[in-house]
C-alpha cells in the first residue's frame, strides 16, 4: 500500500508540470545569495530561441534525446572510471537535474540520487522531452540568486532568450 501510494504521489507531483510553469523550486526556497525576491520569471518554449536549449543539451546531457530519464551508459561509464581510480564525475541528465531542483536539495547521499533517480523515469514517462527541456531551462540557477533562461539573459546580456547569440548561449 505504501508504495502505491509512493508511485500516486509522484505521478502527482509531475503530471501538473504537463501544463503549469512552476512558481518557484526546492533550490530557490533555499537560496542563501541574498537577493530578495530571486531573480526569475518564466519564458515559454516559443520564446527561449534555438541558440539556449540547443547550448544546453550540448553542454549538460548530450544523449537527452536518446535516454529515459537515467543515462545507464553515462552512469557506468562514470562509476567505471571512478573505480580506476580517475576523477569522480557527475552523470545526471537533465531530466535528473529537473527533479532535484524543483523537489529536492543539493546533498550528496545515495538516498537522494535514488529518489531522484525514481523522479526522473517518472518525469519522462508524464512530460514530452520538450517540456522537460523548457522546465529546465526555465528553473536552473544561472549565478546567486538568478534562475532560468528569462532572468539569466536579462541579468548577463541584457537581452531576452531569443536574442542571444550562440556564443552567448
Amino acid at each position: 500500500m505504501l508504495v502505491l501510494a509512493l508511485v500516486c504521489l509522484s505521478f502527482l507531483l509531475l503530471l501538473p508540470l504537463r501544463w503549469f510553469e512552476p512558481p518557484t523550486t526546492a533550490f530557490m526556497l533555499r537560496d542563501d545569495s541574498g537577493r530578495v525576491p530571486v531573480a526569475y520569471h518564466w519564458v515559454d518554449w516559443e520564446a527561449l530561441g534555438t541558440a539556449l536549449p540547443l547550448a544546453v543539451v550540448a553542454a549538460e546531457d548530450q544523449r537527452f534525446a536518446e535516454h529515459h530519464g537515467i543515462d545507464i551508459d553515462s552512469l557506468r561509464q562514470a562509476v567505471d572510471e571512478a573505480r580506476a581510480g580517475g576523477r569522480v564525475r557527475g552523470a545526471s541528465t537533465i531530466t535528473q537535474q529537473l527533479v532535484k531542483n524543483l523537489f529536492l536539495s543539493s546533498s550528496r547521499s545515495f538516498c537522494r540520487k535514488g529518489i531522484e533517480s525514481w523522479l526522473a523515469l517518472v518525469a519522462d514517462l508524464v512530460l514530452p522531452k520538450r517540456r522537460i527541456l523548457e522546465l529546465y531551462v526555465n528553473i536552473i540557477e544561472l549565478g546567486p540568486g538568478i534562475y532560468g533562461a528569462g532572468a539569466g539573459s536579462d541579468q548577463f546580456f541584457g537581452k531576452t532568450p531569443a536574442q542571444l547569440t550562440d556564443a552567448e548561449a
